[in-house]
């Protein structure tokens, strides 16, 4: 059994939701996790035997399948995306809610698809070409990290798919939604051999997922 736990947490959306939720599982970091102008990615937490990592959503699911991290919190768009085997979400926290979509310019796609296929820009190449599939459309899928609302405008591609809340993002950008691929939410994710090796994991999984049921019962 590994001497230190490293817990994995994403930067961006689902972090201000995920905090008060740790919390209730006896998952807290050290003060200086919550100051801004810190650049550290590593941090100590008020349990002795654990250390929290905050990494880019994609990257903590790398690390927990990878067993570089026993357990993290991410999007259930990041587990479809990678589809890990390794990888266990074993409790569904019920935040960080929005959906991922396919979006188009409001007068309709440009003119830089090819005959047979769409092209499309995301941060999510596997989901994107297995919508499409399943609708018998071939995708070419221009990878991007960010930015993809200016994509159909800048004649990159003619639609994008990406994550969305509001929708007031593809509003301001004069795109509007046409297929919705899939409703996300955060999870709790575990390496698989962690999970049976180390007690501690199995429970803070319990923690997690009593938390959980207690929301929703209130």
């Amino acid at each position: 059994m590994s001497d230190s736990l490293t817990f994995a947490v994403p930067k961006g959306r689902i972090l201000d939701e995920a905090l008060p939720v740790m919390a209730r599982a006896g998952v807290v970091p050290e003060e200086a996790f919550h100051d801004k102008a810190n650049r550290s990615l590593t941090f100590a937490t008020t349990r002795s035997d654990m250390n929290i990592i905050r990494v880019r959503a994609f990257d903590v699911a790398t690390f927990v399948a990878h067993g570089a991290a026993q357990l993290g919190i991410v999007g259930s768009d990041v587990i479809e995306e990678f589809d890990y085997a390794d990888l266990y979400a074993p409790v569904d926290l019920d935040i960080g809610h929005c959906h991922l979509a396919v979006a188009e310019p409001n007068e309709g796609a440009a003119s830089v698809d090819g005959a047979s296929h769409v092209r499309v820009a995301t941060k999510y190449p596997n989901l994107t070409r297995r919508y499409f599939e399943q609708r018998g459309v071939q995708a070419e899928c221009v990878k991007l990290n960010g930015a993809m609302e200016i994509a159909p405008a800048l004649g990159l591609a003619g639609r994008i798919v990406d994550l969305v809340s509001s929708g007031q993002t593809l509003k301001d950008n004069g795109l509007v939604e046409t297929g919705h691929i899939l409703d996300i939410t955060a999870r709790l994710i575990v390496n698989r051999a962690a999970l049976k090796t180390d007690p501690r994991v199995a429970a803070l999984v319990e923690a997690f997922r009593r938390d959980a049921s207690e929301r929703k019962v209130a």
